[in-house]
């Protein structure tokens, strides 16, 4: 009967827990804005996303395959390069959650992993070129969401000018179940195939999954199921801190709004998505909010509050980096080779 390594089985556990942490960490990315405006209720808005969560963790594998074969050189990443990146990722998503500070688990592993590589085995292990793409995107994200977000309220008022207000809000409280099911659904099919790749980097070092070169890594069924279902009862348990800071404390929404800022952030996803580029779902629906609210009135932008998550955002890789390299160091005598 084949053995499965306690490492193994530590590695997975732990990245089942990112998937935990990051549903009830950025739920607030798809719902925040539709409780806000009112259109749905918390309880309702948290049930809507953790099934689309489920369903768009289920689709697609282009990310889990940038992050499992991607960052590094295959050899480099051992045991406990994994288990300090997921240790750097747990720790820094607790700690934002904690004060309600909006940060990217996307970014958080990908410094993790940097870190822990460098630590054991130099910068020269890493896939540089990559991971300046990704660094890239931490800034490309949110410029995107806020540019698509202004650009889409500005089109969408143009379309609706001759409307009356009520009519208005009454089409695009419907209409804002579509895009927060959007968000929702990519929030799921971006942030649960992270997890994904890191466990794939875990079987691939155990040698329960090959590499072919040329092709995109075979993410396992039972991979797949655990981080979707993890995902979905994180988000089931909601996260209220940061869904207030998200859906009120930047900027005040109605139905409208809250539409065009998803919608904006979705259409970025989706895109990223499909090209294996791990961007933060929350840096898109947060530069789509600030687009949004720029368009009415830049005064209405509490900017103090963008700075805070701002300064967060620049903070996430080279702190994650440092957690890890750190814990690397530590836990390497206990993996004699």
């Amino acid at each position: 009967m084949m053995t499965i390594p306690l490492v193994l089985i530590l590695i997975v556990l732990m990245s089942w827990a990112i998937d935990y942490i990051n549903g009830f960490h950025d739920t607030a990315n798809a719902i925040a804005t539709v409780v806000s405006t009112g259109v749905m209720s918390a309880r309702n808005a948290i049930i809507m996303a953790a099934f689309l969560n489920f369903g768009g963790a289920l689709l697609g594998t282009h990310v889990a395959t940038t992050i499992a074969k991607g960052i590094a050189e295959t050899q480099f990443v051992v045991p406990e390069v994994i288990i300090a990146a997921l240790t750097a990722a747990i720790l820094w998503d607790l700690g934002t959650w904690y004060f309600g500070i909006p940060s990217s688990t996307s970014h958080t592993l990908m410094g993790g992993l940097a870190g822990a590589v460098v630590a054991h085995a130099g910068f020269k292990a890493l896939h540089m070129s990559k991971l300046e793409e990704i660094t890239i995107f931490i800034f490309v994200s949110p410029m995107l969401g806020f540019i698509m977000g202004m650009v889409l309220i500005i089109i969408i008022q143009w379309v609706c000018r001759h409307f009356s207000g009520r009519k208005i809000n009454v089409v695009f409280r419907k209409l804002q179940l579509v895009s927060a099911s959007a968000m929702a659904f990519t929030h799921g099919q971006n942030d649960a195939q992270k997890a994904m790749g890191v466990i794939c980097l875990a079987l691939i070092i155990y040698g329960r999954l090959a590499i072919v070169p040329g092709h995109q890594v075979a993410v396992p069924l039972w991979v797949k199921l655990g981080c979707a279902s993890m995902m979905a009862f994180g988000t089931a348990s909601g996260g209220w801190r940061i869904i207030k800071t998200m859906g009120s404390r930047i900027v005040k929404l109605r139905p409208i709004h809250g539409f065009a800022a998803e919608t904006a952030a979705a259409m970025v996803l989706f895109t990223t998505a499909h090209l294996g580029i791990p961007v933060s779902t929350t840096h898109s629906i947060t530069g789509a909010i600030m687009g949004v609210g720029a368009s009415m009135n830049a005064n209405v932008v509490r900017w103090g509050v963008a700075g805070n998550i701002f300064v967060a955002w620049v903070l996430t890789i080279p702190c994650s980096f440092a957690i890890a390299y750190g814990t690397c160091r530590l836990i390497h005598p206990l993996f004699v080779r």
